[in-house]
């Protein structure tokens, strides 16, 4: 009778065990995680001024590049690799001749913002990230999250990049 009392009791207990063993889409190491972000982030369009940048070929855009305050402290720091926290944004716009500065040069040689083609983001967090060097990254077009697929060629293209903790943008002073 001691043993069968014993033995409901370790049923029990082990049934107990298994039923508060959160289930595994909640355990950090998922490598289900997104790879993205899907939020943009607040207050980006008052982040400091990093570079500029301009890509050719089928982009064909210029672009500006803000950090918060993590990412410009980081930067002038020359801290690498980037601490969590870090957040740079692009702001992507394809170019267009200024009709109105050109007039006042006297040749064709001004270029401004034309309409914007999108916002990126890469947001450093080692842990939510890891499966993507710490790294979550971002697309927004006309404020709407790029489609999941477009953003799976990120990692890849910048994991190239290891020395410089993944990111291609290098700090103008």
């Amino acid at each position: 009778m001691k043993r069968m009392t014993l033995l409901m009791v370790a049923v029990v207990i082990l049934a107990g065990m298994v039923g508060f063993t959160p289930p595994a889409v909640l355990h950090a190491d998922d490598s289900g995680a997104p790879i993205f972000v899907t939020k943009i982030p607040p207050g980006y369009r008052d982040w400091r001024f990093i570079s500029v940048s301009h890509e050719a070929g089928n982009l064909n855009s210029i672009g500006a590049v803000l950090g918060n305050d993590v990412a410009i402290a980081a930067y002038r720091e020359g801290k690498l690799p980037f601490p969590d926290g870090t957040i740079i944004a692009a702001l992507h716009y394809g170019h267009v001749a200024s009709a109105e500065n050109n007039q006042v040069f006297g040749q064709a040689q001004s270029f401004v913002p034309g309409p914007q083609t999108n916002i990126q983001f890469m947001v450093k967090d080692s842990t939510k990230y890891a499966a993507t060097g710490g790294w979550g990254f971002a697309t927004f077009i006309d404020g709407k999250p790029a489609p999941a697929a477009s953003m799976k060629s990120c990692f890849p293209c910048h994991n190239q990049i290891k020395a410089s903790d993944l990111v291609f943008t290098h700090y103008a002073p």
